[in-house]
């Protein structure tokens, strides 16, 4: 097979000017071995392209992803830092207090960065799914593990109204539930009732969870989902929701969301499509 010398080097110029990340496209219509291998190699060239820019993305998200975990650090430490200066010279009471919010921000630090690593992980899509079958009671009661306590302190409760087995993944799906019930927790009054139901149709599995509060208004219903402005609660971060919604639409899922009102408490509703 007889090759044009220009032909060569103008091949050549293209595939170092592709690996510069500058557009190269040697294809052409013509038949033989030669056409064949240019357009095997702009196949090359072009996925080289595409992963970095894939590469590009990653890199942007992580540090988006760290800027969020340092703009919302700020708040706490710089609390935890005023506290520890103040206590040496404060009374006993008082530096009793002291230690008391700084545990609570301490807390909170721990939740925060442990959510956002969990959101960095859904939106780096390195997390792997693996679905079973599991019952509905037992995904709330993994998810009230980690409640127990603010329930108790609020003298709240959570009641099943109907339980059903349906296919998620069992890890990911108590991480939502987690997530909605402290939601409802914080909406609901002191003494008050958090209802769970599920159900199914020809189209989705679901599960709700129904706060005891006074109902959203369409500026909340707006933000809900939207990181760091969902939340007007005293401590709220506004990541909860928008993890909740992350982790049902990695399973193919959503949240549907009835705003209530009238006496009547907001109910977020887990879709689980079939």
């Amino acid at each position: 097979m007889w090759v044009n010398k220009k032909e060569l080097l103008s091949l050549s110029a293209g595939i170092r000017a592709a690996l510069d990340g500058q557009p190269f496209d040697p294809r052409d219509n013509r038949e033989g071995a030669f056409s064949i291998l240019k357009n095997d190699i702009y196949t090359l060239t072009h996925s080289g392209r595409e992963q970095r820019n894939v590469l590009e993305e990653e890199k942007e998200r992580l540090a988006k992803h760290l800027s969020d975990i340092s703009h919302q650090l700020k708040t706490p430490i710089s609390s935890i830092l005023l506290m520890t200066e103040l206590m040496s010279d404060a009374p006993e009471k008082t530096q009793r207090d002291f230690l008391l919010s700084i545990k609570k921000e301490i807390r909170h630090m721990e939740w925060l960065v442990s959510v956002l690593l969990k959101m960095a992980k859904l939106d780096s899509s390195v997390v792997n799914f693996h679905a079973e079958e599991v019952s509905v009671s037992l995904l709330l009661k993994e998810a009230l593990k980690s409640l127990d306590i603010i329930l108790d302190i609020r003298s709240q409760t959570v009641r099943l109204s109907h339980d059903m087995s349906l296919s998620c993944d069992k890890k990911w799906t108590v991480e939502a539930m987690i997530n909605l019930l402290k939601n409802a927790s914080e909406c609901s009054g002191k003494d008050s009732e958090i209802v769970i139901d599920s159900g199914q149709n020809p189209l989705y599995d679901w599960i709700s969870v129904t706060d005891a509060g006074e109902g959203l208004n369409m500026e909340q219903m707006a933000g809900l989902f939207r990181r760091f402005e969902g939340s007007q609660k005293e401590n709220g971060y506004g990541i909860g929701l928008p993890l909740a919604l992350s982790v049902m639409r990695a399973q193919n899922g959503d949240i549907e969301v009835s705003p209530g009102g009238n006496g009547v408490g907001a109910t977020f509703c887990m879709k689980f499509y079939k």
